[in-house]
């Protein structure tokens, strides 16, 4: 049985010195190390030899599938090699093709009207202040002076939580009462930038969920010409000094006297279309005086100081600039769309 064992090991070797190919590798595996190999079948019959020859033949046994294993890994290393040096012989590489261009990833177009308007506002002096977005009642309305069962509530549809009092902010506007709460008594002048969301029925020109930037400045002596000459400023920049703009007396009731700013349709040029109701102006944002309660909720004496606030969506001022005439456009992830910016 020895000498059996010995003369597998030498016709193996020799047959593995004569592969030339993967396939024929392979074919010698299953012929001297398969389950079926007669080295493998000399293994299984150690039971049936007498106890005296079996660890003699069991040990030779081993050494020669430890043998035929390891000569087997080095023709397998030794072909790949042969291949590998065959292919760059056959076919030189050539290390001056360009490489594959790598996607690179892009601002959306709403982050970037965003960054354009953090830079404005940093010109003119405002810091950026971030609040959260799931807001307390109390923030979100009572403190801005919209009690419970007020009609103004009406005009900002909610989403509750499971939390009694809790919702998601409907603007950003409880930041104001936040930043004044950190800063009072000193003078304010900040941007609150963030997501809102209201249920309200989708269209090109609302959504359920909108970026928002509101602006706060609070000292001694603020007037109205104040606001109206930093938004007029405001929109210079962002929209260029031809373009016209108007303002409109409102109604917001953390403002008091309140107005809204309307900037000529860029996309029909004023002519009426379905982004600005065929009106030739699309509003751009929402703006007053600081109500007397909301300053006195935040920590202010109305009596010394006053200040003013605004608010603008950073989605339709990107429509504007670009002429996008549906704002669902930005939530769709489509490239098509957004590779243009």
């Amino acid at each position: 049985m020895l000498n059996q064992l010995d003369q597998l090991e030498r016709e193996a070797l020799a047959q593995l010195a004569e592969a030339g190919d993967a396939a024929a590798l392979e074919a010698w595996r299953v012929t001297y190390l398969g389950k079926k190999s007669r080295l493998m079948t000399i293994l299984g019959d150690l039971g049936k030899l007498p106890p005296a020859e079996r660890p003699a033949i069991g040990r030779r046994g081993n050494e020669v599938k430890r043998a035929l294993e390891a000569a087997y890994a080095e023709r397998v290393a030794a072909l790949k090699q042969e291949e590998l040096e065959r292919s760059l012989t056959a076919a030189p590489l050539d290390v001056t093709l360009p490489g594959r261009p790598v996607e690179i990833g892009r601002l959306h177009p709403v982050t970037q009207t965003l960054r354009e308007i953090y830079a404005v506002c940093a010109e003119m002096g405002f810091q950026v202040y971030r609040s959260r977005e799931v807001e307390t009642d109390e923030m979100n309305f009572q403190l801005l002076n919209i009690p419970p069962h007020h009609p103004a509530r009406d005009m900002w549809s909610t989403f509750y939580t499971t939390v009694p009092g809790v919702i998601l902010r409907t603007h950003t506007s409880p930041g104001q009462i936040r930043v004044m709460r950190a800063y009072c008594p000193e003078p304010i002048r900040v941007i609150l930038p963030g997501m809102c969301y209201r249920y309200e029925q989708i269209t090109a020109r609302s959504e359920i969920q909108f970026t928002q930037v509101e602006g706060l400045a609070v000292g001694r002596h603020i007037t109205m010409a104040d606001l109206k000459g930093t938004l007029v400023e405001f929109a210079r920049r962002m929209f260029g000094a031809d373009r016209r703009y108007r303002f409109r007396a409102s109604y917001f009731p953390f403002t008091e006297p309140s107005a809204e700013m309307d900037i000529e349709c860029v996309i029909c040029d004023g002519k009426g279309c379905p982004v600005c109701k065929y009106t030739g102006w699309v509003e751009i944002l929402g703006a007053g005086m600081v109500h007397p309660v909301v300053l006195r909720n935040g920590g202010y004496d109305p009596d010394v100081y006053s200040g003013y606030a605004w608010g603008m969506g950073p989605q339709r001022i990107t429509m504007l600039r670009y002429q996008i005439n549906d704002i669902r456009y930005f939530w769709e992830n489509d490239l098509r769309f957004l590779e243009q910016f």
